[in-house]
């Protein structure tokens, strides 16, 4: 029996004491907020306390008699060498313990938790050894103390380090606003704090320098990275009129700009709230973990007291202690605590890279559901703009009139007349020089090209003057048509030469979210206000085989209930005009956003509009809702097992954990916990 008392004495307690170190702030405030009851301190401290503690527990190992049996070796002896362990184990627990005992007091006045479970431990231990050294008879319990103080310090500090650096993110923020503006007041520059910065005053960003607010470009052209913004790191083209944000950074030109927000309403200050909102705010898992935290130490206390009974019945009391000790060590649920904590820091951290904010945390939680996405079509699936989609000519060879119409409409503002000069510039087509312009009310432009007059407008406009129609043009009417598409006709004073078919521009990344969408067997829906044979057009050319046109915005909460009572329903709009039915929505996703990130209506933000980032947004709640159910599942099947265990119940069959196990055990449970949260950030999106 010596043997085994020894043995279980072996097993450090140093495990539940990191975990217990950890579990009050989680059980109060959950998630990255946990830390709260360890106000002040930071991962330095408890490193520093670690190493402290691990150099004092050297001299404690090498004179425990237990390992000088076990090692088979004799520690040097002298006047008061006895006394060595007791005061080294006073110093270590109440230096590297205090955490534990002093948390462990603050849940005593309010709720019990993993605190509560490792002081319990480290003072079963510790008390009981000092008594031994003043007379008790029984073993030593030196080292076990120890070492389960140095293992609890080094799993906080490595949690601590490990939420630190998951909500980088939010400091990485911070650090974009520069300390001082250049504030311009009557022709002179003055260095003031950004704090003193009010709307409407004129700021001078020069080269290289931070964006120090938001505001609107009134002098100079310039390029500015907003990758923190947009995540996309080639700088953006910048000139009169147009908005900067805080934060972003300045290229090779020296712009003024009129300030428009200041202080929290700038953008970067608002998607810092949104960013620590979801990573202080709770879960619905996070509120389990919590619960089952708190009854797992119940449990704990409970098994651990019914242990030490039974065994002092049925043995000793040095072998009672040792099965308490380590029935508290090993079921200290701190891995339970991190596991959720954890998984939010990370999953914010990705979400925030991917310039995707999470605002409804319980929305990571639903997309586990999503059967069915539906996409508003304007601004969405579809740039909102017009661009040339077929050009047909007869007699004229393409490019030749494509080139003309771009010459006759350079002239004009309307956006029939944008998309052909856009077109041609894409092609690079050289435009002939045009004279006599006019533009003709309700018809469209006209003009000289080569001596040649030309005209470009509406189709009735060929009628209207009884010119010729090739059969060929007007099957490239009929088609754009049928299609829903708006047409141009060129013309001579003789007859039509060519028709240009145009359409809103579908995004080359809206194919490819809605291909990843069905290979994940949910269903795409695009909702939108345009005529039946747009939303056909645009829905064959997506794939999307269901579609609802002619849609006015207060049917489109109707028809989201619709879906929603097929399945769990995403809607993706732009947050302004859809706020009803992103609200109705299981999930409701803002896209688009830009520099209004203070969406209300949404759960999800993407502030660019990406369609494509929708589809990451629900992949990344799902591999955030993956994770939480990967590491509860753990915590809590690991305690299932090692509480048995640790109480002995296989002790008959030469089964036996000492407290130094148990604690390698738990912390060996909660580091999985830790990485499996971490390889978070590896994850792909899209």
């Amino acid at each position: 029996m010596t043997n085994h008392n020894r043995r279980t004495a072996t097993h450090p307690v140093n495990e539940h004491q990191h975990h217990s170190e950890h579990q009050p702030g989680h059980l109060q405030h959950g998630g990255h907020a946990g830390h709260g009851k360890h106000a002040g301190h930071s991962p330095e401290i408890f490193k520093r306390r670690f190493f402290i503690c691990l150099l004092l527990t050297l001299p404690i190992l090498y004179f425990s008699t237990q390992l000088q049996d076990w090692l088979n070796y004799e520690a040097i002896a002298f006047p008061g060498s006895q006394w060595i362990n007791p005061i080294l184990a006073i110093i270590i627990y109440f230096y590297g313990g205090w955490v534990f005992l002093k948390g462990a007091w603050n849940e005593l006045h309010s709720q019990i938790g993993m605190m509560t479970l490792i002081a319990l431990a480290i003072t079963v231990a510790f008390a009981y050894s000092l008594a031994v050294s003043f007379g008790l008879r029984g073993m030593l319990f030196y080292w076990e103390l120890a070492t389960l103080v140095d293992i609890m310090l080094l799993g906080h500090w490595i949690e601590m380090a490990s939420v630190q650096s998951a909500s980088r993110a939010l400091e990485n923020l911070a650090q974009l606003l520069p300390a001082q503006a250049h504030r311009l007041v009557n022709g002179k520059v003055e260095d003031v704090p950004i704090s003193e910065i009010q709307a409407e005053d004129i700021v001078l960003i020069r080269p290289g320098e931070q964006v120090p607010n938001d505001g609107i470009v009134i002098e100079g052209e310039t390029s500015i990275n907003e990758s923190f913004l947009t995540g996309e790191s080639r700088p953006v083209a910048k000139q009169e009129g147009d908005e900067v944000v805080a934060g972003s950074v300045n290229g090779e030109g020296s712009v003024k700009v009129k300030v428009t927000r200041v202080g929290g309403e700038t953008t970067i200050n608002q998607i810092m709230r949104l960013v620590e909102e979801a990573q202080g705010s709770r879960s619905r898992y996070q509120v389990l973990a919590d619960r089952t935290a708190y009854w797992l130490t119940i449990i704990a206390i409970a098994v651990g007291t019914l242990t030490f009974v039974i065994w002092l019945y049925f043995s000793d009391l040095i072998f009672a202690v040792n099965r308490s000790v380590t029935v508290l060590v090993i079921t200290c649920p701190h891995a339970l605590g991190l596991a959720i904590p954890l998984v939010i820091a990370n999953s914010t951290a990705l979400a925030a890279k991917n310039a995707i904010l999470v605002r409804n945390r319980d929305a990571l939680e639903r997309a586990k559901d999503i059967k069915n996405m539906a996409f508003d079509k304007t601004g969405t699936l579809t740039e909102g703009r017009f661009a040339v989609q077929r050009i047909v000519s007869d007699p004229l060879a393409e490019e030749q009139a494509l080139a003309i119409a771009a010459a006759l409409e350079t002239s004009s503002e309307h956006p029939l007349a944008q998309a052909v000069v856009e077109a041609a510039e894409r092609r690079q087509v050289n435009l002939p020089q045009m004279s006599d312009f006019k533009t003709v009310t309700g018809r469209g432009v006209e003009g000289k090209v080569n001596g040649q007059t030309y005209r470009i407008g509406r189709p009735e406009w060929v009628t209207e003057q009884s010119l010729r129609l090739p059969s060929s043009l007007r099957q490239g009417l009929d088609m754009a048509d049928e299609r829903g598409e708006s047409a141009v006709v060129l013309m001579t004073d003789k007859n039509a030469v060519a028709v240009i078919a145009m359409a809103d521009k579908v995004r080359e990344r809206a194919r490819q979210a809605v291909n990843q969408l069905k290979e994940k067997d949910i269903q795409v829906v695009m909702i939108t206000g345009d005529a039946e044979a747009v939303a056909r057009t645009v829905a064959q050319e997506l794939g999307i085989e269901r579609y609802y046109a002619r849609v006015v915005p207060e049917d489109k909460v109707s028809i989201i209930k619709q879906l929603k009572q097929e399945g769990a329903t995403a809607f993706v709009g732009d947050g302004i005009n859809d706020a009803a039915a992103l609200l109705e929505a299981n999930i409701g996703i803002a896209i688009g956003a830009g520099t209004n990130v203070a969406i209300e209506s949404a759960d999800l933000v993407l502030i660019e509009d990406d369609p494509l980032d929708a589809v990451k947004a629900l992949n990344l709640a799902q591999k955030t809702y993956s994770k939480m159910i990967q590491n509860l599942a753990w915590a809590t099947g690991y305690n299932v097992i090692a509480i048995p265990l640790a109480a002995g119940v296989l002790y008959t069959w030469g089964i036996l954990l000492s407290p130094a196990v148990g604690a390698l055990l738990m912390s060996l449970s909660t580091v999985i916990v830790a990485i499996n949260a971490v390889m978070l950030r590896r994850a792909k999106l899209a």
